[in-house]
């Protein structure tokens, strides 16, 4: 397959990334408006695109502060594409990024089924005595 890594998103790739966040459970009531907030407050961002079209297939980002911790968010593959490794590759473009490689911790949440997948780059749900916790206010 064709691909190109990008960091960052022309305006038809963020109606795309709108139409990955429609497919999923996780993310299909958000709002364009919002998704162009969360952009414009992403530390990184690595899409994937098919060379041809420049369409935009898969996406990641991450917030950090750049010494000590990395979030990764939106770990998403356009359903059409799942099962060809480009989940690998954006995960291997994060932990290989320039910018995080002074980074302590990176971190990320993911359901039960997605263990096995995040646990190839040495992510663990063996984190001590740390609970996970959530305050909803919208």
């Amino acid at each position: 397959m064709n691909y190109n890594i990008i960091s960052t998103l022309d305006e038809q790739q963020i109606i795309e990334l709108y139409e990955l966040y429609q497919q999923e459970w996780w993310t299909d009531n958000r709002k364009f408006e919002d998704v162009l907030v969360m952009l414009e407050n992403t530390d990184i961002l690595i899409g994937i695109c098919e060379n041809k079209t420049n369409r935009l297939i898969g996406f990641t980002r991450v917030l950090s502060d750049f010494v000590y911790k990395a979030l990764i968010f939106d770990v998403i593959i356009h359903e059409e594409y799942q099962g060809k490794g480009l989940g690998r590759i954006l995960l291997d473009q994060v932990t290989t990024h320039p910018k995080l490689q002074s980074v302590q911790h990176f971190e990320l949440y993911c359901k039960s089924d997605k263990i096995s997948f995040y646990e190839k780059w040495g992510f663990t749900k063996e984190i001590g005595d740390i609970n996970f916790m959530r305050k909803t206010v919208k």
